[in-house]
């Protein structure tokens, strides 16, 4: 069930593991969630890693990772229009999600070969 929010948002907790934000704009919506914390340890490789996905959304399916306000979590957001059908906004929110859950799966694979020295 999502919650509401005070300023024209929804989060919606779609397992345990991922909550979306869903922002109302001014036309259109934005989605947004948490990937993971960002790492200590080699953040400079992976910033170029991220920088390449993002390039042109070829790695994020036009999502943008960025770096939440206090630079503690990488996040995942995106914009849409606002006409769109209900199977758009659906096909559109899953694979927001499955954009989220395959870069925390890279996200985990990366601090364990950076905490291994394999880079």
């Amino acid at each position: 069930m999502p919650v509401r929010e005070k300023d024209s948002a929804y989060q919606v907790l779609l397992n345990t593991d991922l909550k979306i934000r869903i922002q109302e704009l001014d036309p259109g919506l934005a989605f947004w969630a948490r990937i993971a914390p960002c790492p200590k340890e080699k953040r400079e490789d992976l910033f170029i890693l991220l920088m390449k996905a993002n390039f042109l959304g070829q790695g994020t399916g036009n999502n943008t990772i960025a770096l939440d306000e206090n630079e503690n979590f990488l996040t995942l957001s995106s914009v849409l229009p606002y006409d769109m059908n209900y199977k758009t906004f659906k096909d559109a929110l899953e694979d927001f999600a499955n954009y989220r859950d395959y870069w925390k799966e890279e996200i985990i694979r990366y601090n364990k070969a950076a905490q291994e020295n394999i880079f």
